[in-house]
C-alpha cells in the first residue's frame, strides 16, 4: 500500500510538470519604431497618393519634440512631391531631402500615427523610388527603415482631330479641308501623326503636311503638343468637270505618345456636296 502511494504521487508531479511546461510565459512584441503603408504604389505626374506613417517610442525615455520622417532613397523626395496635409501632425513640412510631421514629446511605449498627402510634381522624373522612413526627436534619432517602392507613371494625352472644309472656284472647285489637333491632356503629347485623306473622286492639290507618293494621302507629323495647345493642318484638293456627289475627307490620328485614352475624338470626317465640278457646297 506504502508503494502504491510513492507511485501515484510520482504520476501527479509528473502530470502537473509536463502541464507547467506547455504553458510557456511570452512577452508582447514590440512595435517597430516606424512603420508606414502607401495607398498606391502607382501614382501619375498631378495626381496625390496618401502615406500613413506610425512611430513609436521603444525607449526608456521621453523622445522630445518628435517627428515622422519620409525619405526617398535615391533622391530628394520634396524635389519630387509636394506635401498637401498631414492629419494627425501639429504642424508639417519639409526639410532638405525629407519630408516631416510633428508628433511634440513621446513618452515610452507610446506611438503617434501621421497621413502624410503628396501630390506628384509635374516634373517629377519618371521611374521607380524606395520609401524611406524614421522616427526622428530632439534628443534621439531611431534607425532609418526602407518601406515599400513607388512608381511615378506618366499621365495620358488625349489627342483630338477635328475638321472643316471651305470651297473656291477657280476653274473648278477647290476645296480645303482644315485639321485641327488639339491635345486634351493631361499630359504633353509627342510624336503625334495624323493621316489624311482627301475625296476619291478628287485631285491631291497642295497640304502643309507631307504628300504619301502621288496619293491624296498625307501625312501630318507633330513633335510636340503641350496641354491644352492645338494646331492646325491642310489639304487642298481640286474637283473635275464630272465631278458629282458627296465629297468626303478624313483625318485619323495614327500615334502619339503617351497613350490616348479616348478613341472616339481620333478621327474626323468632313463632307462637301458637288452637283458638278463647277457647284460645290461645303
Amino acid at each position: 500500500m506504502h508503494a502504491w502511494k510513492l507511485i501515484r504521487a510520482a504520476l501527479g508531479t509528473a502530470i502537473v510538470g509536463a502541464t507547467l511546461a506547455a504553458v510557456p510565459v511570452t512577452a508582447d512584441a514590440v512595435p517597430p519604431t516606424s512603420a508606414i503603408e502607401v495607398n498606391t504604389t502607382s501614382v501619375a505626374r498631378g495626381q496625390t497618393f496618401t502615406i500613413t506613417q506610425t512611430v513609436y517610442n521603444d525607449r526608456d525615455f521621453t523622445i522630445t519634440g518628435g517627428k515622422a520622417g519620409l525619405y526617398a532613397k535615391e533622391t530628394s523626395l520634396p524635389a519630387m512631391v509636394e506635401l498637401v496635409s498631414c492629419p494627425g501632425a501639429f504642424a508639417c513640412d519639409t526639410l532638405g531631402t525629407s519630408v516631416r510631421g510633428g508628433v511634440a514629446d513621446v513618452p515610452p511605449g507610446e506611438s503617434r500615427t501621421v497621413v502624410f498627402t503628396l501630390r506628384v510634381k509635374a516634373d517629377a522624373p519618371l521611374g521607380t523610388i524606395t520609401l524611406q522612413h524614421q522616427f526622428i526627436g530632439e534628443n534621439y534619432a531611431f534607425d532609418v527603415f526602407d518601406g515599400p517602392a513607388l512608381t511615378i507613371v506618366q499621365q495620358p494625352a488625349d489627342v483630338a482631330v477635328t475638321m472643316t472644309a471651305a470651297v473656291k472656284m477657280v476653274t473648278t472647285a477647290r476645296i480645303t479641308y482644315t485639321i485641327t489637333v488639339k491635345n486634351n491632356g493631361p499630359d504633353p503629347a509627342t510624336d503625334v501623326r495624323v493621316v489624311a485623306t482627301g475625296p476619291a473622286a478628287t485631285a491631291y492639290y497642295a497640304s502643309t503636311c507631307t504628300r504619301v507618293g502621288t496619293t491624296r494621302t498625307v501625312n501630318c507629323d507633330i513633335a510636340s503638343l503641350a496641354n491644352g495647345a492645338s494646331v492646325t493642318r491642310t489639304l487642298t484638293v481640286n474637283t473635275g468637270m464630272l465631278t458629282a456627289g458627296t465629297l468626303t475627307a478624313t483625318a485619323q490620328r495614327t500615334a502619339s505618345s503617351p497613350n490616348d485614352p479616348v478613341a472616339t475624338n481620333d478621327k474626323a470626317t468632313r463632307s462637301c456636296t458637288a452637283v458638278t465640278g463647277l457647284l460645290v457646297r461645303c
